[in-house]
């Protein structure tokens, strides 16, 4: 093990609150997808990441050891003590399933409104689950190499209104991918940028609300997705045919209906919502399995 200090403990050191042993990183949520293939992006030995073309990607993320996390824990807390039905409902909305769950009926309904035809629909959906894909594969290469821990780890005390991700907690998966898809769906449809950015914010931010992220995970997780979204971007604008831009962005404004007004999931679905970790209003205890790994350093980030 390392004999570099720490500034917070391992994710793999503590129990959630309510379970009695700290997860572990084969027992975690994909904890290989650091190794999977990227379309927009390429891995790389020397820097992490890098562009296509080869140039070094200095990722747009704090370095955890920066951060003051038992701060940030006072910031979930006191959250948490102050919650609005609304804020609880916007967190069980986005905490519905996957992350890109939400992403779905946004580009649905973005592709009818503006009467995108089956080519170039296909192209933006295509483009969008791809970008999504590369923004997971850069966030849960950091979430398992600095295997911070969760609020409730910190706190054992701490109950959540959803129940907390078996992975670590920086950075928030649900904020990188947004900010990945806020950018992308906005080189595509500009004229509707406002509300998608509104869209992955609020995402990011129900993340707090439910408890299972501290409010740097959400931003810093926004800032690296936006980042991802934007070397998408970037490698789009060089598609051309015949000399001309293959992409024709929809600049007149139709007023797509993506915003959730009652938080009713368009895609509903009955999902499993028992788990091990202490939930709010709920003081059962029950046991995963424990383990620790090694500090591991990267130098690749802004």
């Amino acid at each position: 093990m390392s004999s570099k200090k720490r500034s917070y403990p391992l994710w793999t050191s503590l129990p959630y609150a309510g379970e009695k042993n700290p997860p572990t990183i084969s027992g975690g949520v994909e904890p290989e997808a650091s190794h999977w293939k990227t379309y927009f992006i390429r891995h790389s030995r020397r820097y992490g990441f890098e562009t296509l073309d080869g140039r070094a990607i200095r990722l747009a993320i704090k370095h955890p050891e920066t951060i003051d996390w038992y701060k940030e824990l006072k910031k979930v807390k006191k959250t948490l003590a102050h919650l609005t039905e609304r804020q609880i409902l916007i967190a069980k909305y986005w905490g519905d399933g996957p992350a890109s769950k939400q992403w779905t009926p946004i580009a649905d309904r973005l592709i009818d409104t503006y009467g995108v035809e089956a080519p170039r629909a296909a192209r933006i959906l295509g483009v969008l689950y791809s970008g999504m894909n590369d923004a997971f594969v850069v966030c849960w290469t950091l979430k398992y190499r600095w295997l911070v821990p969760r609020p409730n780890q910190l706190d054992q005390e701490l109950a959540t209104v959803i129940c907390t991700p078996n992975h670590p907690s920086y950075p928030s998966g649900h904020a990188t991918i947004s900010g990945a898809a806020e950018v992308i769906l906005s080189y595509f449809f500009p004229a509707e940028r406002d509300k998608l950015h509104q869209l992955a914010e609020e995402n990011a931010k129900s993340r707090l609300y439910a408890g299972v992220h501290y409010p740097v995970d959400n931003d810093e997780g926004l800032r690296l997705g936006r980042q991802i979204g934007g070397i998408v971007v970037d490698e789009l604008r060089k598609d051309r045919v015949g000399g001309r831009s293959l992409d024709t962005p929809f600049t007149k404004y139709r007023d797509a209906d993506i915003i959730p007004v009652n938080y009713e999931q368009a895609i509903p679905f009955d999902f499993n919502q028992k788990c091990n970790s202490l939930l709010l209003g709920d003081h059962k205890e029950k046991s995963e399995s424990s383990s620790y790994v090694d500090w591991l350093e990267l130098d690749w980030f802004k």
